[in-house]
């Protein structure tokens, strides 16, 4: 619900929409103002492609949109003023998909994997900076916005490519909700 608020609040958004297989989704989406399309269950696992759903539901649309918005339900902090901020800007520069980030909290050259034998293994082999200030801030996706032309985003299939734009968010705007810990952050966030 706080999803679908944040973009019937929006300025630019003609119509939200959410695509769910789960009957209790569909029925709090409708009442909270959201239209809905039924979800294919092929299309309603643990390990669909966000993509493929994006696809199937600009498919079954009878309108046609410039723009599609992806606002994930499991990012409910982002607000409709960044909604709006992030078109802007995508209108502003004339790109044709913008992704919400958040600085990155360790610098990269910190991460390692752990080898079967317990041992660490640098993600990057270069040498590694004890100073977080001397390392180039990086920045993830947050899981709040993607947003792509329609055209673009049918022939590419992606909204990642060279051409796409960051929307930086703040970290308290960008908790993305995978885990029961994560649940309680944003619970505590929600104002």
């Amino acid at each position: 619900v706080w999803t679908i608020e944040a973009g019937l609040k929006s300025r630019y958004i003609d119509k939200v929409i959410v695509t769910s297989d789960d009957d209790e989704i569909q029925k709090i989406s409708l009442e909270a103002g959201s239209k809905i399309i039924k979800r294919p269950h092929k299309l309603a696992k643990d390990n669909t492609n966000l993509n493929d759903v994006i696809k199937h539901a600009i498919n079954i649309i009878e309108e046609q949109y410039d723009i599609v918005v992806v606002l994930q339900p499991t990012s409910p902090l982002r607000k409709a003023e960044d909604i709006d901020n992030a078109l802007e800007i995508m209108d502003r520069v004339k790109a044709p998909a913008v992704i919400s980030v958040c600085k990155a909290n360790k610098p990269l050259n910190w991460h390692f994997s752990v080898q079967v034998n317990g041992t660490l293994k640098p993600i990057l082999q270069n040498k590694i900076i004890s100073n977080s200030q001397e390392n180039e801030s990086t920045y993830i996706p947050n899981g709040a916005l993607y947003i792509s032309k329609t055209e673009y985003f049918k022939s590419t299939n992606t909204f990642y490519n060279d051409l796409t734009i960051a929307y930086i968010m703040t970290q308290e705007k960008s908790v993305d909700i995978d885990s029961q810990f994560d649940f309680a952050i944003a619970e505590s966030l929600i104002v």
